[in-house]
């Protein structure tokens, strides 16, 4: 039986190298000889005897050699290609017969019988379960592409590999468990996290290729240098808004504090006929005071409109939305509604902005203005006073 066996393992090995198409980069002698090795491994753990391994080493020589001939039913093949060979190597019809059956148990989705059946069902997918079963599977993967013109995406392909794995596949011997199913597990792992990346990315790529197509399409909306121009230009509107409001604050606090200090200290003097001389200066320094913060609160005071639009108002586009003074007393049904009108209309959105940046302008003027005028007050009462008192004093002392 040894040298039938190397003769079977002679015939096979020059079959597959000579007859065997190159696309088939996974059904070929390598693995067949792959297949060999694990069903000798099996035979030994499961104990069987001298005879019934060599029958089962016979089939796993063959199983794969119908693949020469044909591809959809290669184990039929293989089984005709075993016969020819047997016409010319001595061997029972009986063990010929058992050869052939263990050549078909290999088929997709046969139920074993028997433990040789189960071994070489066993010994076939024994890949799944080792280290190198992710190059295994690419090779695979490239011969159905070569064979079959069965293209399949790496997202496809993995989605396969889990079916089959996870799902399809399973370990009929319990030295087949032990020997390669925790590793067949970590494979599965892997390939779950591989599915999850690869999901991830696509989510990524899809929304970035939305965010490309909605850009592209943008073009009822403001550019993003029109943006860029109007938020600088507000802002830096604000700022000075700002610092005017600061400024007349600042005035209006020494103002308040200069009245105090006069009204505490001169005008209760001014009782006396000794210090008459003084009326008059006192006087004029707290009229342009008074003038001074006065004109401070004049700068602050805010200025708020109706804050009512009608509907009539958004479809002429003459209310502009961007300013809370011609909102603010509006029920939010009514303002979402206007904001939606407003935001689907280019020309109603650029004129609102245009028209809060120049209303905005109009307000920041004003308050520049008084501003202006309360510094002069300020400036002049100073010296006016401070004039007026020296006059006063030097009268006095004459």
């Amino acid at each position: 039986m040894e040298k039938l066996i190397a003769e079977a393992e002679q015939f096979a090995s020059t079959l597959l190298n000579e007859k065997l198409d190159c696309k088939f980069l996974y059904h070929n002698l390598t693995h067949t000889q792959r297949v060999v090795e694990k069903a000798n491994l099996l035979a030994e753990q499961c104990g069987l005897s001298e005879h019934e391994k060599n029958l089962l080493v016979l089939a796993a020589w063959f199983h794969d050699t119908g693949y020469t001939k044909n591809i959809k039913k290669h184990e039929e093949e293989s089984v005709l290609i075993a016969k020819s060979f047997f016409k010319h190597h001595a061997l029972k019809d009986a063990d010929q017969e058992t050869v052939f059956q263990l050549i078909l148990a290999t088929r997709a989705g046969y139920e074993p019988k028997t433990i040789s059946e189960k071994i070489i069902r066993d010994a076939d997918c024994s890949h799944i379960g080792s280290k190198t079963y992710f190059e295994v599977s690419e090779l695979l993967k490239k011969e159905w592409e070569l064979t079959c013109n069965k293209k399949l995406s790496e997202s496809a392909w993995l989605e396969e590999n889990i079916q089959f794995l996870a799902i399809q596949h399973r370990f009929y011997t319990s030295e087949a468990n032990a020997l390669w199913q925790k590793r067949k597990g970590k494979n599965i792992s892997e390939l779950l996290k591989a599915q999850k990346k690869i999901s991830s990315e696509n989510r990524k790529l899809k929304h970035k290729t939305e965010t490309l197509n909605l850009k592209k399409h943008r073009v009822d909306l403001p550019e993003r240098g029109i943006e860029t121009m109007f938020r600088v230009t507000l802002k830096n509107h604000i700022e000075l808004s700002n610092i005017a409001d600061t400024k007349a604050n600042i005035l209006l606090s020494v103002n308040a504090i200069i009245v105090s200090l006069v009204i505490s200290n001169l005008v209760s003097k001014l009782d006396k006929p000794s210090n008459d001389y003084l009326i008059w200066p006192t006087a004029i320094f707290v009229i342009f005071t008074v003038i001074s913060i006065i004109l401070s609160i004049m700068a602050t005071r805010p200025n708020v409109t109706s804050g009512k639009f009608t509907k009539e108002d958004v479809k002429n586009k003459k209310v502009n939305l961007l300013f809370f003074g011609n909102f603010h007393k509006m029920s939010l049904k009514d303002f979402e509604w206007a904001m939606g009108e407003m935001m689907q209309d280019r020309e109603y959105l650029y004129s609102s902005m245009k028209k809060d940046l120049y209303f905005l302008g109009l307000v920041l003027d004003k308050k520049y203005k008084i501003l202006r005028l309360t510094y002069a007050v300020f400036m002049i009462g100073i010296i006016i006073s401070v004039l007026t008192f020296a006059f006063a004093l030097h009268g006095a002392n004459a």
